[in-house]
C-alpha cells in the first residue's frame, strides 16, 4: 500500500448524556485509491464486527463508501485501522470523511453498489496466492484441479474489467452464473471468497477446451496438453492477458521448430519454472532476484545463466540472462503437473502468442487465424480477456533494486504518485515499446505494454488500451501530449485527435519520467543514452545531458555527431555503425577488423560512397548506436535481429571478464581516442571481454566527466539516469557508483523502464506543465 501523510485526521467526539455515558457517532467515510476487487468490503465488514460498530459499505464509482456508527473510540480506531490493516492488494490513495446524525442501527451490512461520478481503481491481475495452490493440489477439496481457482486475494482483475464500479457485473464472469455453493461463499462475511468477483469452481465455469489435432475437455484437456508438451508438441496456451505458446524448453527439436515458425531470429525466448529452486539452477537467484520472482507480480526476471545447463541452446543463444517466471495462474501450474501425476517437461519455453513484432493475440476466434502454423494445438477458455497484457520483465540490479524492463501484468495499472497536480491529459508514448498514460491531479495510470506500432494490428491495439485505460479511470483529457518525432505513428494518432496537443522532446520526456516516479519537482541533470530519439536540430539524439525539470530542458552535452548511414540499415547491421564511426575518428578500415571483414565488399565500396558524399547519412548523437558500433569493432555481433542484440552480447562479454580497473580515455566530445584504443587492443590481442569492459567503465567515466562538468556551470547535484541504454544493468551500476562516489544523488528508473515503455509518463507531465505557461 502506498499513502502520503495519515489519511484520517482527527477523532470522533461525543458529548456525555445526561447519565455520563458518551452517546454513539455516525460517519460517513469515503476510501479512494485500489479498493474494489481485493477483499475490501469484506475487510471493512470485519473490522467493524471486531469494533461492534453498526453501518454499512457499498463499492461506489469514486471508491468505497462506508457509514459507520457507535462508540467515537471504536469509530476513531476504525478509521485509524482503515489504513493500516488493509487487504495485501489494496492501495489506499484517499480518505474522506464527514458526520452523519446517528440513527441507532444494529449490524453491519455490505450494500449494493451505487452508481454516479467519481473514480475508483483497478488493480493489477495477481498471481495464484499460496492458499488457492493448497486447495488446488488437495483431492478432497471441491476445486482440486479446478484452473480457475481463485479468491479476494489473488486471481485476474485489470484483464476482466469492462467498466466501473467493480462487481461481477461489470467483468467477464458476468457470463458464468454462481452455482448455489459458490453463491454461499460469496455472500458469507466469513468466508475469503466473500465477494470475490472471479469467484467460479467445475459448476459453474469457465470451462477448459483444447482444440486443434485433438479435441478434449476439462481434466482431460489438461491431462492432453500435459502429454502433448511432453512429446515435443508447441501448444497455443491462453493465459490472463492474452495467449502464449509454450513448448518443452529442454526439447532442442521443440524449441528450434518454435524459432522457425515464430520468425523469432535470435531473439531470447522466456521459460516458466515450477520453483525457485528450479530457476536457481538456470540462473544466479540472489535473494533480491527471489523476493521479487515469488512476489504477486510475478514479472519474467533476468538472470545471469549458469553453464552448464538443461535447456536447449535454441533457448536464448547468444544471450548472458535467462528469463525465467513462476507459474502465476492455476492453468499455468497444472501445466507441470500435481505430485500424483505422470511426469512432464519441467521448464517450458512461455512466449507471446504471436508472429515477432505483431501485438498479442487476446481473441479466441482471432487466436485459431493468427495462431494457425505456429501452435500444434490450442488450449484455451470461454472467459474472454477484455484488454492484452503481456508479461512483465524485471532485472535486479546490484544494489537489489528492481530495474524494470517491461511493465506490464502484475503491475499495470497500479497507480503512479505525481509529485505536481496536472490537468487531464492523455499521453501517447513513442513508436517502439507503446505505452499510454492518463494522469489528472496528482496521479498518473499507465497502460500495459502495447509494443511497436508498425502494423495495423499493433495501432488497433494501442486504440484499445487507451479506451479501455480512459473507462475505468474514467479521466476525460482535455490536452494531448506525444513525441515530437514527424514520422512517429503515435504522434499522427494524436495530431487527428483534435484536442491541444503538446509535442515533447524525446530525452526530455525520458528525464521527466525517472523525475516523476521518484517525485521530484526541481531541476536535474538528465543523462539520456537510448538508440533513436528526435532531437531539436532534426539529428538522431540518443547521447544526452540536459539540464531539466517539467517545463523546460538546455542541452549541456552530447556525444559527438556521427553519420548513420541509411539508417534502420545501420541499425540491422552494426558494421555499418562502426564503419561510419571508424571514419567519423580518422581511423583506417583495415581489413584486420573484424567489422571491416564482416561488411561485403560491394557493400563496403558503396557505404564508404554514401559516407563521403553524406546520402541518406543523418547525423546521430546515439550512444546506443556506439554501442553497436563497438560490438561489431571486436567482432560481437554484426547483424541484430532484435532490438540491442549487438549491445546486449556486448554487455555479455564484459560481464565475463575478470575485475576491471581502467576504462578506455572517452568524453563525449571526441570519441577518437575511444576507438583508437580499441583498436590497438585488438590488434595486441587483448581478449574480447577485457576490451568489452574496459569499453563500459569509458563509458562511465565519461558520464561522471560530464555531470561534475555540469555541476560546476549549474549548481545541481542530482543526477538522472534514463534512455533504454540504462536496461544495461552493467552499465547502470557503474555510473550510478561512480557518480555516487562523486557526491551525487544518483536516480535510476525503479517504477518505469528507463526504455520507450516510461516515456508516457514523462509526457504527461511535460504537458501538464506547458498547459500551465
Amino acid at each position: 500500500m502506498s499513502m502520503k501523510q495519515p489519511l484520517v485526521s482527527g477523532s470522533a467526539t461525543a458529548e456525555p448524556d445526561t447519565k455520563g455515558a458518551q452517546r454513539p457517532v455516525r460517519r460517513l467515510v469515503t476510501v479512494g485509491g485500489v479498493v474494489q476487487g481485493v477483499g475490501f468490503r469484506p475487510f471493512v465488514h470485519a473490522l467493524a464486527t471486531e469494533l461492534g460498530l453498526s453501518g454499512q459499505v457499498a463499492n461506489g464509482s469514486a471508491g468505497a463508501r462506508i457509514e459507520i456508527e457507535g462508540g467515537p473510540e471504536a469509530v476513531a480506531a476504525f478509521c485509524h485501522r482503515l489504513t493500516t490493516d488493509v487487504p495485501p492488494l489494496a492501495d489506499i490513495a484517499s480518505v474522506a470523511a464527514s458526520e452523519l446524525p446517528p440513527t441507532g442501527g444494529t449490524g453491519f451490512a455490505i450494500v449494493p453498489s451505487l452508481t454516479g461520478h467519481g473514480r475508483t481503481l483497478v488493480p493489477p491481475d495477481a498471481a495464484t496466492c499460496d492458499t488457492c495452490l493448497t486447495e488446488l493440489a488437495d483431492p478432497a477439496d471441491r476445486r482440486h484441479r479446478h484452473p480457475f481457482i481463485t479468491c479476494t486475494d489473488c486471481g485476474p482483475r485489470f484483464t476482466i474489467t469492462t467498466a466501473l464500479p467493480y462487481d461481477r457485473a461489470t467483468t467477464t464472469m458476468a457470463a458464468f452464473p454462481m452455482c448455489p455453493e459458490c453463491a454461499a461463499e460469496y455472500t458469507d462475511p466469513s468466508d475469503r471468497r466473500f465477494h470475490a468477483q472471479p469467484i467460479a469452481c467445475w459448476a459453474c465455469g469457465p470451462r477448459l477446451r483444447l482444440t486443434g489435432s485433438v479435441r478434449r475437455e476439462g481434466g482431460a484437456a489438461l491431462a492432453e496438453a500435459r502429454r502433448m508438451l511432453t512429446a515435443g508438441a508447441i501448444l497455443a496456451v491462453k493465459g490472463l492477458g492474452g495467449y502464449h505458446l509454450v513448448c518443452d524448453a529442454t526439447s532442442s527439436r521443440a524449441v528450434g521448430e518454435l524459432r522457425r515458425r515464430k520468425a523469432r531470429g535470435d531473439k531470447p525466448f522466456a521459460v516458466m519454472i515450477p520453483d525457485a529452486d528450479t530457476a536457481a539452477r538456470l540462473g544466479h537467484l540472489g535473494p533480491a532476484e527471489r523476493r521479487v520472482l515469488t512476489g504477486r507480480s510475478r514479472p519474467i526476471v533476468l538472470l545471469r545463466r549458469r553453464s552448464p545447463t538443461p535447456l536447449a541452446p535454441q533457448v536464448c543463444p547468444g544471450s548472458p540472462d535467462i528469463g525465467v517466471m513462476l507459474p502465476y495462474t492455476p492453468l499455468h501450474q497444472l501445466l507441470f503437473g500435481l505430485p500424483d501425476d505422470p511426469p512432464g517437461p519441467g521448464v517450458l519455453v512461455v512466449t507471446s502468442g504471436n508472429l515477432s513484432g505483431e501485438p498479442l493475440v487476446t481473441d479466441d476466434r482471432e487466436a485459431t487465424l493468427r495462431l494457425d502454423g505456429l501452435a500444434d494445438a490450442w488450449l484455451w477458455h470461454d472467459r474472454p480477456i477484455v484488454v492484452a497484457c503481456d508479461d512483465s520483465v524485471v532485472r535486479v540490479r546490484a544494489d537489489g533494486s528492481p530495474l524494470p524492463i517491461r511493465r506490464s501484468r502484475g503491475f499495470a495499472p497500479a497507480r503512479i504518485r505525481l509529485p505536481v497536480a496536472v490537468r487531464p491529459v492523455l499521453a501517447v508514448g513513442g513508436d517502439l515499446k507503446n505505452t499510454v498514460c492518463l494522469a489528472e491531479g496528482d496521479a498518473a495510470w499507465l497502460s500495459a505494454h502495447i509494443g511497436d506500432m508498425d502494423s495495423l494490428s499493433a495501432q488497433g491495439a494501442f486504440e484499445r488500451a487507451e479506451s479501455h485505460l480512459r473507462a475505468l479511470t474514467r479521466i476525460e483529457p482535455v490536452r494531448v501530449a506525444a513525441d515530437r518525432h514527424p514520422g512517429y505513428r503515435s504522434a499522427r494518432w494524436a495530431r487527428r485527435d483534435g484536442r491541444p496537443l503538446t509535442l515533447v522532446q524525446h530525452h526530455h520526456a525520458h528525464i521527466a519520467s525517472a523525475m516523476a516516479e521518484h517525485g521530484l519537482d526541481e531541476p536535474v541533470l538528465g543523462v539520456a543514452f537510448d538508440g533513436t530519439g528526435y532531437g531539436d536540430d532534426g539529428a538522431v539524439w540518443g547521447g544526452e545531458v540536459l539540464l531539466a525539470d517539467y517545463a523546460r530542458y538546455r542541452r549541456l552535452a552530447h556525444l559527438a555527431y556521427v553519420p548513420l548511414p541509411g539508417g534502420d540499415a545501420a541499425v540491422r547491421n552494426p558494421y555499418r555503425m562502426a564503419l561510419a564511426h571508424l571514419r567519423a575518428a580518422g581511423l583506417a578500415w583495415s581489413p584486420d577488423l573484424p567489422c571491416t571483414a564482416a561488411c561485403p565488399p560491394d557493400e563496403r565500396r558503396l557505404l564508404e560512397a554514401q559516407l563521403a558524399r553524406g546520402i541518406a547519412c543523418v547525423p546521430t548523437s546515439s550512444v546506443g548506436r556506439l554501442f553497436d558500433a563497438v560490438s561489431s569493432l571486436v567482432g560481437v555481433c554484426h547483424r541484430a535481429g532484435y532490438e540491442a542484440q549487438a549491445a546486449m552480447e556486448l554487455e555479455a562479454a564484459a560481464a565475463t571478464a575478470d575485475e576491471v580497473r581502467n576504462g578506455y580515455p572517452f568524453a563525449l566530445e571526441d570519441p577518437a581516442p575511444l576507438l583508437a584504443a580499441i583498436v590497438a587492443d585488438l590488434r595486441t590481442g587483448t581478449p574480447v571481454p577485457l576490451i568489452a569492459a574496459r569499453f563500459h567503465l569509458a563509458v562511465a567515466g565519461a558520464v561522471r566527466t560530464a555531470c561534475r562538468k555540469a555541476h560546476r556551470s549549474t549548481g545541481v547535484r542530482a543526477v538522472v539516469l534514463t534512455g533504454g541504454v540504462f536496461a544495461n544493468a552493467l552499465l547502470d551500476g557503474m555510473c550510478a557508483a561512480g557518480l555516487a562516489e562523486d557526491g551525487f544523488t544518483v536516480l535510476g528508473h525503479t517504477v518505469v523502464p528507463p526504455g520507450d515503455g516510461g516515456l508516457a509518463l514523462g509526457q504527461a507531465v511535460v504537458a501538464a506543465r506547458d498547459a500551465e505557461t
